[in-house]
């Protein structure tokens, strides 16, 4: 069967971060991504920080996401679900194999405490005024 050359189709680096971004955020026990620039705070979109991939000289593509894990998660459990997650998810919504998901955890975010409530911490009388 002859499959007919109708054109190209390009997808932009840009969405595979953000499928790659999204694709981590979902795995239970991540917290959120993180930049390892601070100059990609300012220009990257929310879903795409701490994603970055790069295509290797024989065309492979190579993810390193940064990521901040919840208090009380099996680390290497977590990492390895966010590689998982993240190969097939790429895969599957724009058929592009990902030779490497390294994982960097910069850190854990503990839980978090509830606020005060404010009659707790002022006088009444000072909430009246």
């Amino acid at each position: 069967m002859t499959t007919e050359y109708i054109g190209e189709i390009v997808i932009s680096p840009r969405v595979l971060e953000v499928i790659t971004g999204i694709a981590t955020t979902q795995v239970e026990g991540v917290h959120s991504l993180h930049n390892k620039k601070m100059a990609d705070s300012f220009n990257k979109a929310s879903l795409g920080k701490g994603v970055y991939l790069q295509t290797e000289e024989d065309g492979s593509v190579t993810a390193d996401i940064y990521v901040y894990l919840q208090y009380g998660v099996k680390v290497p459990t977590v990492s390895m679900n966010i590689q998982k997650t993240v190969k097939s998810a790429v895969y599957d919504m724009a058929e592009v194999p990902i030779s490497a998901v390294n994982i960097h955890v910069e850190g854990i975010v503990a839980e978090k405490t509830p606020k005060p409530d404010l009659k707790s911490l002022f006088d009444e009388d000072f909430l009246d005024d």
